[in-house]
């Protein structure tokens, strides 16, 4: 056996639970491919209750080279590296660990991804649903660039950490709420199962009514997200997170194989991932 070929190979992948639905294996390996990289990125699923101790055993002890986090897992991983990106610590919560020398590396490409699909519309109002790692990583980046955030959850306890980027406010208010918003984003793990919404039907109709676009971070392989489909059936612009997915992507794909934060090299791999699944961005 070639040992040279054994060492050199690299391995990757998302974790979260469920994962079957992801696309992300599709977009990075469609750019292993394109460079002729040898490496593999696939799908790993954690049990529900795993803690930051659990994750960071399974990577350090399966030998992965880095891994993007998904739902639900991206605030106890904040817990389970040794150094973080000054974003990730920001935000409190990261998507991507890499490995380096046995050491766990976080970062955060959510807030760039999610900014770099909506640069086009220029948000100046926005109504985001949600409390958990992705709806930290876009409140940030939004009251960066100065946008008015109202942020809703079904509880309270999560809405805390966002008081000091807006209004926040729980579900059952919306429908008292006659606000118009640039973008109502969900940010909820509502549609992972490709039938629930985030709030219920009518009050979700109420909200768009007066919006420009409705933006699901959730995504289906085929097919609109339920989130999608009442905006859809409210005449209502939306997007579902796919283009954010690219962008985040790319971004990861540069630290996993340890590539410049180039725009060109940036450009070309975010060209590749959106070929991969035959969409614009």
């Amino acid at each position: 056996m070639n040992t040279n070929t054994t060492k050199d190979f690299k391995l990757f992948g998302v974790i979260g639970n469920p994962i079957g639905h992801s696309l992300s294996p599709i977009l990075h390996n469609s750019v292993i491919r394109q460079r002729n990289i040898q490496a593999l990125y696939t799908c790993f699923m954690l049990p529900l209750h795993s803690t930051s101790h659990d994750l960071r055993n399974f990577i350090l002890y399966s030998h992965v080279d880095g891994v993007n986090i998904t739902l639900p897992f991206k605030e106890i991983a904040l817990h389970a590296v040794d150094e973080i990106s000054d974003m990730a610590q920001k935000i409190g919560a990261l998507n991507t660990i890499v490995r380096r020398h046995d050491k766990l590396i976080g970062y955060n490409t959510d807030a760039d991804g999610f900014w770099q699909s909506i640069i086009h519309i220029k948000p100046k109002k926005v109504l985001l649903l949600g409390a958990g790692g992705s709806a930290r990583s876009i409140a940030t980046l939004l009251s960066h660039h100065n946008v008015i955030l109202t942020i809703a959850n079904r509880s309270i306890e999560k809405l805390r950490f966002f008081e000091c980027f807006g209004e926040t406010i729980l579900f059952k208010e919306l429908q008292h709420k006659h606000d118009s918003y640039d973008i109502v984003i969900n940010a909820t793990s509502a549609g992972v199962d490709g039938k629930s919404l985030p709030l219920p039907k009518e009050i979700l109709k109420n909200v768009f009514f007066n919006s420009q676009l409705a933006f699901d971070l959730m995504y289906q392989k085929s097919g609109l997200t339920p989130f999608c489909s009442i905006a859809h059936e409210s005449k209502t612009q939306y997007l579902d997170g796919k283009a954010m997915l690219v962008y985040q992507g790319a971004l990861a794909f540069l630290y996993f194989h340890d590539l410049p934060l180039d725009d060109s090299v940036l450009h070309s791999i975010v060209s590749c991932m959106a070929k991969s699944l035959n969409i614009t961005v």
